[in-house]
């Protein structure tokens, strides 16, 4: 049996808010939904079904995969080589590598879409993906994580990489122009810094928390 076909509850919740997927610049930033991600995965992407669900396999070379295993339409999903959305390095060489890869390869992540201004459950999951080596994408990751490094005062740190205003953007539209625009969520994820320094206390008491968000932006025309 395809995991690719849609739960019937979830197909009724969906029918209801058909999303028009890629409206944002493809090479940028794309927006799937779930089963739609998993019944027909993208380039790069294959999907091995278990007696239990599913397993999803990338190609690490292209792709920085930042999605938990997940239980979806009564089945498990899980995402082999995935980092999760809380990526831990302990190290230079560990931070380097997973820098180099968010500057060069393009990042998936699990968003789901709610209603404006209501705590009802959401619309569905949707997978979202950038386009780290984008030229507007990689200029504000590389500002943003050099920023970071140079206004922590200890070694460890945590930052939150927030992506909701990618989503926001007015290039992510509903077919039907009488739906709202849905409010995305979950749309960030953390890159976590642990040193073996004894006495980290900014670390410690949160002062080595920050946070910054990527945003959409447009090259200037002359």
């Amino acid at each position: 049996m395809v995991f690719g076909k849609l739960c019937r509850t979830e197909s009724r919740r969906k029918k209801s808010v058909t999303m028009m997927v890629g409206k944002m610049n493809r090479k940028r930033v794309t927006v799937t939904p779930l089963e739609e991600f998993l019944g027909k995965p993208p380039e790069g992407f294959t999907v091995e079904d278990l007696a239990s669900g599913c397993r999803v396999h990338s190609d690490p070379e292209r792709s920085l995969v930042l999605i938990d295993d997940l239980h979806s339409c009564g089945r498990n999903v899980f995402f082999c080589s995935s980092l999760g959305r809380k990526i831990k390095v302990r190290n230079l060489w560990e931070y380097s590598a997973t820098r180099s890869s968010l500057l060069s390869k393009r990042i998936y992540l699990l968003v789901s879409a709610h209603e404006e201004n209501t705590a009802k459950e959401a619309r569905g999951s949707y997978v979202m993906s950038i386009d780290g080596c984008d030229p507007f994408i990689k200029w504000q990751m590389e500002r943003g994580l050099d920023w970071t490094i140079s206004s922590v005062t200890g070694e460890s740190y945590r930052v939150d990489i927030d992506l909701s205003e990618l989503l926001q953007s007015s290039e992510v539209m509903t077919c039907d122009p009488t739906k709202a625009t849905p409010v995305w969520r979950d749309a960030y994820f953390t890159l976590k810094y642990y040193s073996d320094a004894m006495f980290d206390f900014s670390h410690w008491f949160g002062f080595s928390n920050r946070a910054f968000k990527l945003r959409m932006m447009r090259a200037m025309t002359t």
